[in-house]
């Protein structure tokens, strides 16, 4: 107990120990150079006779005796004293001190074997033994006033934020699984990121650097393609992740009950390039699709109109587009349903364009309002209406675009079990602002063909996501688990995804999936990671020092397993994230933070083995711009035609109601309405 009389007995008992050891020490001073003590006349009859019945107890026999048993005495009078802790104590000094005066006091016996006389050598004996004494006693005086409880051993915390991960590696025909070290306290220790259900959707996120394609995409298609998965792959740095999606193919088309075909959309090299038309008659199949088309393709092109949906400025050019796209749909059973004709007619004079626009009965309702606009001269109303939508467009009219939307060398229906596909759709940053959008059309076509029943199993994976636009990426995550979909997002961070697709979307798509891997990122992206983890129970140590004593206390606390700090500071190649289970597969440690192990030697013999994407086609310039005059021209003869078959059908009419006219002569008042009637209807139509 610590009362004061404890205390203060305590100390009586340390005393009275140290004091033992200093009457031993003495005493074999005494008896081992009792000659020099008689040379300086320090003896006495009755101190000699004391000191002989104390040596026949055989403690001292010899030099090592007393002087152990003073050593022990000390050590016994240290092990009790308490003194007054602080924090600046350094333990080299302690220990040098204690190993310093340990080697005088034991080595102080060479002392006998000098030849000199006897005071000299007992000058000597006496000498370095107290030194060494005084020297233990300085270096254990000091260790009892060290703080002995060691919370600056893991400044970081490191150890105590460590837990158990999973070290199984759980397996099935979908399974993702990445192999990885992880730290548990002071054990290195092997683990696995097993995500047996890609389905319900995988977020891959880090800044740039953090390894997401290099430790984690290039795994995610390498392994679903051997586990013959058909493929579509967004590539936002093409051919990085192009090349080993083709030479994995070829090396694994075994997996495959029907070898998938490889299929790749480029826009900067036409020779290595298929042609596919995302405006295919046939897959469009309602004036929704046509809808959904405009609206990818126009938030596509203006990206601040994503946070603007349902401005009439933001629907009015959707609308029109989506009249045009429906018409040519339409029109000789799709004939020319392309985006490259959908931009020509567009750039038509109104008069033309809306008098061949309403022969269409399906789309008079979209563009009624920009016929009233027209007829009422409200030329302001109607460029603020259709030219944002011509502006942008306009952008997309080059003959190298034109060529392969032009073209129909596949279908995008991927997973179609009778012709799987494996498709890689590639960008390029550098002109982000023109394929985004045609790419983002691409892609909302794929997800509508994929996301359907009784297809073969399919693998989305959308490199650097943020750089195109698809509206329903929750719904297609949501609904697409059923038919065997897996989407892979990768992003760079959280603050990325809300610039580009507003904070609403971009809430959605962080919080629906249910697998997240990440490496380092910063401030919101790594809070919101690091609620997603959870807690975990923790050891903490509070240490209170006051004059006389140290007090420490320990508790036990739920604090975040992986805290915002450690995310921001990830290494390249370290990851932290969870897992998703199903209810044939239960995972208790869901959560990991580890470092994945990739076999560096092997991936780079693999790399140097890769096969260049092939040749397609030898596509000239001439070739190229043949094709874009010929759209020019089926737009020209389109307009002809149109125009012509609807003056002869006026003029039909006009004659039909000249007829009725004629032989109404008894009703005067009947006969001027209907021909003022008509006159003004063909008049507006005429004037198109």
């Amino acid at each position: 107990m610590q009362t004061g009389e404890d205390t203060q007995g305590l100390r009586k008992i340390i005393d009275f120990t140290r004091l033992i050891s200093i009457f031993i020490l003495a005493i074999h001073f005494y008896i081992a150079c009792f000659a020099a003590f008689q040379q300086w006349h320090w003896t006495a009859t009755i101190t000699t006779r004391i000191v002989t019945n104390i040596a026949r107890t055989g403690l001292f026999n010899n030099l090592w005796k007393p002087k152990l048993a003073a050593l022990l005495m000390l050590l016994v009078s240290l092990i009790g004293a308490k003194g007054k802790k602080e924090e600046r104590i350094d333990k080299r000094t302690i220990t040098g001190l204690l190993t310093s005066g340990l080697l005088l006091y034991l080595l102080s016996t060479l002392s006998f074997y000098l030849t000199a006389p006897a005071t000299v050598v007992a000058i000597l004996y006496i000498g370095i033994s107290t030194t060494g004494y005084l020297l233990i006693l300085t270096g254990g005086t000091l260790l009892s006033r060290l703080i002995k409880v060691g919370l600056q051993n893991d400044i970081f915390n490191t150890e105590n934020e460590t837990f158990p991960q999973e070290e199984r590696l759980l397996q099935n025909e979908y399974s993702i699984n990445l192999p990885a070290t992880y730290q548990l306290k002071k054990q290195l220790r092997k683990s696995w990121i097993n995500f047996i259900n890609p389905f319900r959707g995988l977020l891959v996120i880090g800044t740039p650097g953090a390894g997401k394609s290099y430790f984690v995409i290039r795994h995610i298609i390498t392994q679903h393609i051997r586990k013959g998965f058909t493929l579509f792959l967004y590539d936002f740095k093409y051919d990085d992740l192009t090349k080993i999606a083709y030479n994995t193919l070829l090396n694994n088309t075994d997996a495959y009950k029907i070898r998938p075909k490889f299929y790749v959309i480029n826009f900067d090299d036409l020779s290595r390039t298929h042609r596919c038309n995302p405006l295919d008659p046939h897959s469009m199949e309602d004036i929704t699709d046509a809808t959904e088309a405009a609206r990818t393709i126009m938030l596509g092109l203006n990206r601040d109109w994503i946070k603007k949906q349902g401005d009439f400025f933001v629907e009015s050019p959707i609308n029109f587009l989506t009249a045009v796209i429906w018409y040519l749909r339409r029109y000789k059973n799709g004939r020319y349903c392309t985006l490259p004709h959908v931009i020509e007619l567009m750039q038509a004079d109104y008069d033309p364009l809306f008098g061949v626009l309403q022969e269409q009965e399906e789309i008079k309702v979209l563009i009624n309002p920009f016929v009233s606009a027209f007829r009422n001269n409200a030329k302001e109303q109607l460029e603020g209406q259709i030219a944002s939508a011509k502006i942008g467009l306009a952008r997309l009219a080059s003959p190298q675009l034109y060529y392969v939307l032009s073209g129909n060398d596949f279908t995008l229906d991927v997973n179609n079990p009778d012709e799987p596909k494996i498709v890689s759709m590639g960008n390029n940053p550098q002109r982000l602002q023109v394929y985004g959008a045609v790419l983002s059309l691409y892609i909302s076509r794929v997800i509508k063909l994929v996301n359907r029943k009784n297809q073969q199993k399919c693998s989305l994976i959308f490199d650097e996501f943020p750089t195109i636009y698809f509206n329903n990426m929750d719904s297609l995550i949501a609904t697409a688990r059923s038919n065997k979909v897996a989407t892979t997002l990768a992003v760079q961070d959280y603050s990325q995804l809300k610039k580009d697709y507003g904070r609403e979307q971009a809430e959605v798509i962080m919080n629906i999936v249910g697998n997240v891997i990440s490496g380092q990122v910063t401030g919101d992206t790594a809070k919101q990671l690091s609620e997603r983890f959870g807690k975990i129970m923790q050891d903490r140590t509070s240490l209170s020092i006051n004059s006389d004593d140290t007090s420490t206390s320990k508790s036990l606390q739920l604090e975040y397993a992986i805290p915002a700090s450690k995310i921001s500071g990830l290494s390249s190649g370290q990851f932290v994230g969870m897992v998703a289970d199903d209810p044939e597969n239960k995972i208790a440690l869901k959560v990991f933070h580890n470092e994945i192990q990739n076999d560096h030697e092997a991936i780079k013999r693999e790399e140097e083995a890769y096969q260049p994407i092939p040749v397609i086609q030898d596509v000239t310039s001439d070739l190229i711009q043949d094709n874009y005059i010929r759209i020019k021209d089926d737009i020209k003869r389109l307009l002809l035609e149109e125009l012509t078959a609807v003056n002869e059908k006026n003029k039909a009419l006009e004659a039909v109601d000249q007829g009725s006219a004629s032989s109404n002569v008894q009703e005067p008042d009947q006969q001027i309405r209907p021909e003022a009637n008509h006159s003004e209807s063909n008049g507006q139509v005429q004037s198109f």
